[in-house]
């Protein structure tokens, strides 16, 4: 069974993990530096009071999965961005959607009307979660310049609340 809850800094340990693995994979994640335990815990300590955070716990208290939104300077003020992350191997057992679920509940509390999801074009896995989610394309960033060095394009999908 897992729960959903919300994000606190004990979790940084297990979410910079989860992250470091996905990023060392790679194709998934605009991420492309090293995440380490500090660099989430400045993360969750940064977010502001329209910020959300939410973790996927297993029975055994690991965290198979992460999503956050929030608000982004070049955004609309009622627009929030989201990010999801799932343990790689654990996608497709329902993670994302109970993730999605509270996260939307949150957003509408908040007093977004929609969430922007901004994927990599490379991101089969991610352009279907949000898809199968009800996003919907509005636009596209060619040959967006990754921290790393490489050039990807990223599709733009909203999700109206």
């Amino acid at each position: 069974m897992i729960t959903i809850r919300p994000a606190h800094s004990l979790d940084a340990r297990q979410m910079a993990e989860l992250l470091s693995e996905i990023i060392a994979i790679g194709g998934t994640t605009a991420l492309t530096g090293e995440v380490t335990v500090e660099t989430v815990k400045t993360w969750l300590a940064a977010a502001c009071d329209r910020s959300v955070w939410h973790v996927a716990e297993a029975e055994s208290g690991d965290i198979v999965g992460f999503q956050w939104i929030k608000p982004q300077p070049d955004l609309p003020p009622d627009v929030a961005d989201i990010a999801t992350f799932a343990k790689p191997g654990q996608q497709g057992m329902g993670i994302g959607s109970r993730l999605f679920d509270a996260t939307c509940a949150a957003a509408k509390q908040l007093g977004y009307t929609w969430i922007n999801a901004n994927i990599r074009a490379d991101n089969i896995g991610g352009l279907a979660y949000y898809q199968s989610r009800g996003f919907e394309d509005y636009g596209a960033i060619k040959a967006y310049p990754m921290g790393d060095g490489q050039i990807v394009d990223k599709v733009l999908k909203r999700f109206d609340l």
